[in-house]
This record gives C-alpha cells, structure tokens and sequence, in this order.
C-alpha cells in the first residue's frame, strides 16, 4: 500500500475514491518511564522512554489505518495527516487519517 501526505501519487492517476479512513492508538506512560523523564528533565536531553512510546503509537496507528483502507478495497492513502492529543493525565491519543483512493 503506498502511504503519502501529497495529495496525488505522482505519476499515478487516482481511479475510484474510498474517503476518509482513520487508526488511532492511545498509550500511557508507566512509572519507569514518568521517573526517568523527571530526572531527565532535570538535567536536559531527549526522553528516549517518550520517544519508543509515541513511536510504538505511530506505527499501531498506521497500521490500523491501512488495516481499514484494504477492507475498502483502497491501495493507496493520500493526504496523511497526525494528530495527537491528552486523553487523562499520563495517556495520550496518536490519530492518523487521510483518503483511501485506489491508484493505477
């Protein structure tokens, strides 16, 4: 399945249009991690433990997105966009949607 944030596949012309299709994967830290980052925090530097989490919640994300696509009968999705947002305090909602087309 080809995956883009352009709103064509270039040098592809879309031939039937499927609409809106969405994944979202909502994550929450674990107290290993909420220590690390607060010592992290002190002295400065990249919070690794956050960096797998929103990863790990990306990639599900996409996945369950191209998941619902496919059963459209979509090979492509276009114009992708990523969102996320606080769910409670420690969670979080990574959303990723965009428009399954099918592509010649």
């Amino acid at each position: 399945m080809i995956l883009t944030n352009l709103e064509i596949v270039p040098g592809r012309s879309i031939v039937e249009h499927f609409g809106l299709v969405q994944g979202s994967c909502v994550k929450s830290k674990h107290v290993g991690r909420d220590i690390a980052a607060s010592v992290k925090n002190l002295f400065g530097g990249e919070l690794k433990g956050y960096t797998e989490l929103l990863s790990e919640a990306r990639d599900e994300a996409l996945l369950r997105m191209q998941e619902q696509a496919r059963e459209l009968g979509a090979n492509a999705v276009v114009n992708i966009r990523m969102s996320t947002s606080a769910i409670t305090a420690g969670a979080s909602e990574l959303l990723v949607y965009g428009t399954a087309v099918r592509i010649n």
